[in-house]
């Protein structure tokens, strides 16, 4: 029985859970890097390990590979399957919803980056040094939370192939974030903070889904009333 003037959550029990659970760990995440924590030690002993020089040979290809989680060409491809999708379909949804889920990760990351002002590796030289906090923008890692964010939107995006979209999905962002942790622009817990960060924003998505729809209904119907009167 639905009782008038409630209030309903948009998430089930299961999606609430994960958000409160991925906010959890990005606080964690956040908290051990800006302490002298056990992540911080993993963060150095990673970066002075200097995985590209232990295997320099793979570095081209990943050199190649990491570009598929830089924010301006993934997002230009996503948007372009995007609007195909949308015109396929005959909605709109499709590039708002990106389009929504961009600007969700551009703000968000965006903010803790300036907020925390960490260094990559590459400028880092001394281990708990004040200097890993001064006009830095590692953390978290755009590209992890990019590559999460765009291909985890594709496979919601996906429709019938879904299943499929989000183990694409869940490879892509495993392997450009280790692959940045290989190339030294970044430290590990930058990758964890990166991937909590594009979590959040995809488990953030159905939020939005109501204006996504009012938004989307409303410029097809002023498209229909500009066709009709032309």
């Amino acid at each position: 029985m639905r009782v008038p003037g409630r209030i309903r959550c948009p998430l089930n029990r299961r999606h609430t859970i994960a958000f409160l659970a991925t906010a959890a760990c990005y606080a964690a995440v956040l908290t051990a890097v800006l302490t002298r924590s056990e992540l911080v030690r993993l963060d150095w002993q990673v970066a002075l390990f200097k995985p590209y020089k232990q295997w320099p040979r793979v570095r081209p290809l990943l050199d190649a590979f990491v570009l598929a989680g830089q924010r301006g060409p993934t997002a230009l491809a996503a948007l372009a399957w995007a609007c195909w999708r949308g015109r396929r379909t005959g909605s709109l949804r499709p590039p708002l919803v990106l389009g929504t889920a961009l600007l969700l990760l551009n703000v968000s990351v965006g903010a803790v980056k300036i907020l925390t002002g960490r260094l990559n590796p590459h400028y880092a030289q001394t281990p708990g040094s004040a200097e890993l906090f001064h006009g830095g923008m590692a953390f978290p890692s755009g590209h992890a939370a990019n590559a999460v964010v765009v291909w985890g939107t594709l496979a919601y995006l996906a429709g019938h192939h879904r299943r499929t979209g989000a183990l694409v999905a869940c490879l892509m962002a495993l392997g450009i974030g280790l692959t940045t942790v290989y190339l030294g622009t970044h430290w590990v817990s930058d990758v964890l903070g990166g991937w909590a960060a594009g979590a959040l924003v995809l488990l953030a998505l159905p939020l939005l889904e109501p204006l996504i729809t009012t938004v989307s209904a409303s410029v097809s119907a002023r498209a229909a009333m500009y066709s009709m009167g032309r």
